[in-house]
């Protein structure tokens, strides 16, 4: 989805390369047909949040039965809000985004392990130690334990995985994190496949 605020070229070549056919669509209308959705975004919550708003995404992403993942402040915005400039999100996922705290320097720029908390589609193949590639300073706090897949640590734990249902999303860029990101992105092929197999 191209709403102003995403890292789309190198999310798109990412997906080409474990077989899928992106389409960047920048209108809601874009989405008719497509197996799934892949957020992503950049910058400030807030800004990426009133361009999602301002593209007319936000009630089609609610709606929506297609499986969906969110990249970086794409994970964020899937929250019910953020403390970065108090920005809205799509509810998706009960929680709220919080400054990351304890961390050494902000914002926290890369590579970092995964402890993967429970077992998820998502993450099928990825090992404990498995690394990628963060660039953030705030992460999704869950209201439900159980939604937090996989977390890291910079200074303190934070959740790096998160699902609810069909909804999922990661802190890290998987475009940029090399074998386990094609890994990730190939887990979420394969469920958008499956789940379109299945209507």
């Amino acid at each position: 989805m191209d709403h102003g605020a995403g890292n789309l070229v190198s999310i798109a070549q990412g997906l080409a390369a474990v077989g899928a056919e992106p389409l960047v669509v920048d209108a809601p209308s874009g989405l008719e047909g497509a197996d799934g959705i892949v957020l992503p975004g950049v910058g400030s919550a807030a800004a990426a949040y009133d361009r999602l708003s301002a593209a007319g995404f936000v009630a089609p992403l609610r709606d929506s039965r297609l499986p969906l993942l969110g990249v970086c402040v794409g994970l964020q915005l899937l929250f019910e809000g953020s403390d970065e400039d108090d920005a809205g999100g799509l509810g998706l996922i009960p929680g709220r985004v919080r400054r990351l705290v304890g961390a050494p320097r902000l914002p926290h720029i890369g590579w970092n392990d995964l402890v993967i908390e429970r077992p998820d589609p998502l993450i099928a193949g990825i090992t404990q130690g498995d690394t990628f590639y963060f660039v953030h300073s705030y992460a999704p706090v869950p209201d439900d334990p159980a939604s937090s897949v996989a977390r890291s640590d910079y200074g303190g734990p934070f959740t790096a995985v998160a699902r609810k249902d069909r909804v999922a999303g990661v802190q890290f860029h998987p475009e940029r994190s090399g074998t386990a990101g094609l890994v990730v992105l190939t887990n979420f092929v394969s469920a958008c496949r499956e789940a379109s197999d299945a209507a």
